[in-house]
């Protein structure tokens, strides 16, 4: 598709969800999951909301924000990740807040959010800053994870706003933009070793148009496990399976987890590994 035509595109499908803005859904800390909208510069961003039966009114939680692969949406990755079982189980609010066209501006990737220029970042910050004034998300303790280009855009928020998240997890995910974080951040991954959208052994083009490949994964790793100062990943990882390997005990933890022969997929265990991993971070300190 040429350039010109497009950025067409996108205007004009920007133009009908300005017109057309998703409705907002019911009380802002309801228990289950319910829908909800943040106004951004003009338009709303949907996002779904989980709480656990059981919390008590008032009480601040642990907040996943879950993220969605590309041209899913926050449904699909409610559903294939199992999140709100393990919320329930383990007290923690999930936010499954919804991409643009279903995609996330991760920085090199992805098409419909990268070529209309959408303010993620500013979408994501919003969304938990909107949780935290209601008092369902305790500040402290907001963790980050995502799958395929949700899995990128956690990566993108981990480099730029590492001072706000106690911890993400990657679920099938490339770090797709230049990383500077200026605090450490704990990360798990999950990676299959045959996965044909994010080559474990790197290589391919980040996006239909953008001819940079795929960085390692284990490459990637390493690069977080330099820039907080850690130890090599040699260290079997609490609750993992066999195929998970860290950088051993302490507050700040590297892991990754390795599926041989796995594809594009979020691993059956996976949700209860991470929140696990998440629940033994410590807190951010006091603001």
């Amino acid at each position: 598709m040429k350039t010109a035509a497009r950025a067409a595109m996108v205007v004009a499908l920007l133009a009908t969800l300005i017109a057309h803005p998703l409705p907002a859904g019911a009380s802002d800390d309801a228990p289950g999951t319910t829908e909800h909208t943040i106004a951004m510069g003009g338009w709303e961003r949907p996002y779904l909301l989980h709480v656990p039966p059981g919390r008590r009114p008032g009480k601040a939680l642990p907040l996943i924000v879950a993220m969605h692969g590309g041209l899913n949406d926050a449904e699909y990755v409610r559903r294939q990740s199992g999140l709100d079982e393990v919320a329930d189980r383990e007290g923690y609010a999930v936010a499954y807040p919804n991409g643009f066209l279903g995609t996330w501006n991760a920085g090199a990737c992805c098409s419909f959010a990268r070529w209309a220029g959408i303010d993620d970042m500013g979408f994501l910050d919003e969304l938990i800053a909107t949780l935290v004034r209601q008092g369902v998300a305790d500040p402290r303790r907001v963790f980050m994870t995502g799958f395929s280009n949700g899995g990128g855009m956690a990566y993108r928020y981990a480099c730029e706003r590492s001072g706000r998240i106690a911890g993400i997890a990657v679920v099938s995910g490339a770090l797709a933009i230049g990383c500077t974080p200026d605090h450490p951040v704990s990360v798990l991954a999950f990676h299959g070793t045959w996965d044909p959208s994010v080559p474990y052994s790197g290589g391919g083009n980040m996006d239909a148009d953008v001819k940079f490949p795929f960085i390692a994964v284990r490459v990637v790793m390493e690069f977080w496990r330099w820039v907080d100062k850690l130890p090599a990943l040699s260290w079997p990882l609490p609750g993992g399976q066999d195929d998970c390997v860290g950088t051993g005990p302490g507050p700040v933890v590297v892991a990754l987890c390795t599926k041989e022969r796995g594809g594009h997929e979020w691993p059956d265990y996976a949700s209860g590994l991470l929140a696990r991993f998440f629940s033994e971070r410590p807190s951010l300190p006091e603001a």
